[in-house]
């Protein structure tokens, strides 16, 4: 057989990191700011490289990071929701309790925002005040202080109203260590409550979908909770909320770093019966809908219980439940266990079911 003549070599893209790995899409899509595979492939091929950093290598909600001794947690996020009222809270109420729900996922108690309006020109002033009215009364519920912040103006066609990006700092306790590495075979996976609510109210009002029964976003701040759990133990071994990409990537992402397989049961996860029938009408699977009050914790099977009690003595973890295990088999894969006895892969979604639910 012939030798390829260098004109027709086949060039060997299988181990680019940089500058541009991104081989099927030259261009940026919606996906990419999903939660799925599409953002992971964003961050870990193009951002990291470029960024570099030990504090960055962690790719949690937040980073923990050392500062003249002391451990902080630090985390930014962009909310970019439309529309910019649903129910059940705000785009004002998501960029408070999403970036105050990211510290608490490094077990920090939130201490202070910081807050970056960007505003389209032609936006009603009526509209900016009530965001940013909301996000105030976010903010003293959360017991965080928005201390400062930025505006910028763009002409008008070339925004959505009102953009909010929000960054926040706080105290990680002595003795709490929460990262995907410290997960091990035999440990419990808890969701704190019932999933799917926030993306299927967002859909409902974008689209004026009726579904016979209103729907509200689990829109809240979840550090109260997360030091609930912390007070029966500081053993926890990792925390995530589930907001883009749903339940199905966060425990997608912690199986991967952690190199262990998990086991879902699916009859065991709280899907409320109104988030089942929509997203039967709609064609979604409640396992990738996005949640903004919700979080899944992987504890030792020796506190399990008691943080299981904990998480449901709590107003916003009062339908918690175990829904799998830890196991060594099938490392970086989750599986469910179906209610008819079969098993199925729940892989990491692409992009994202719903667009702009955050």
């Amino acid at each position: 057989m012939p030798e390829t003549a260098p004109s027709e070599a086949v060039l060997d893209v299988t181990g680019w990191t940089c500058p541009a790995p991104l081989r099927d899409h030259p261009r940026v899509v919606m996906g990419h700011g999903g939660g799925g595979a599409l953002s992971a492939e964003l961050v870990q091929h193009l951002f990291a490289p470029a960024f570099g950093g030990e504090a960055l290598a962690q790719l949690g909600d937040s980073a923990a990071v050392s500062l003249g001794g002391v451990r902080l947690a630090f985390s930014t996020d962009s909310y970019v929701v439309r529309p910019l009222f649903f129910p059940g809270g705000s785009i004002g109420d998501l960029a408070v309790n999403g970036t105050v729900n990211d510290l608490a996922m490094s077990g920090a108690r939130a201490a202070y925002l910081s807050c970056g309006f960007i505003l389209e020109e032609g936006v009603e002033m009526s509209v900016v005040a009530r965001v940013a009215e909301a996000m105030g009364a976010a903010a003293r519920t959360a017991g965080v202080e928005i201390a400062t912040g930025d505006t910028k103006v763009v002409e008008a066609g070339h925004g959505d109203g009102i953009y909010v990006n929000t960054a926040g700092i706080g105290l990680i306790p002595q003795g709490v260590d929460l990262r995907p590495q410290r997960v091990v075979p035999g440990d419990v996976v808890i969701v704190s409550g019932e999933i799917g609510l926030h993306g299927v109210a967002i859909m409902s009002v974008r689209e004026g979908l009726e579904f016979g029964v209103d729907i509200e976003s689990d829109c809240a701040a979840l550090g109260g909770l997360v030091q609930s759990m912390l007070a029966v133990t500081p053993d926890l071994h990792v925390l995530r909320d589930p907001t883009r990409g749903g339940l199905a990537a966060s425990l997608n992402e912690i199986a991967a770093a952690s190199g262990t397989g998990v086991v879902l049961h699916e009859g065991r996860v709280p899907v409320p019966e109104a988030v089942a029938n929509a997203c039967a009408i709609l064609g979604l699977d409640p396992l990738y809908v996005a949640n903004e009050g919700k979080l899944v914790a992987f504890v030792p099977r020796e506190h399990a219980d008691a943080v299981l009690d904990a998480l449901r003595a709590h107003p916003l973890g009062r339908h918690a439940a175990v829904i799998g295990e830890v196991v060594a088999d099938h490392p970086g894969m989750v599986v469910a266990r179906t209610g008819l006895g079969g098993t199925r892969v729940v892989d990491l979604p692409v992009g994202e079911q719903l667009p702009r639910i955050c």
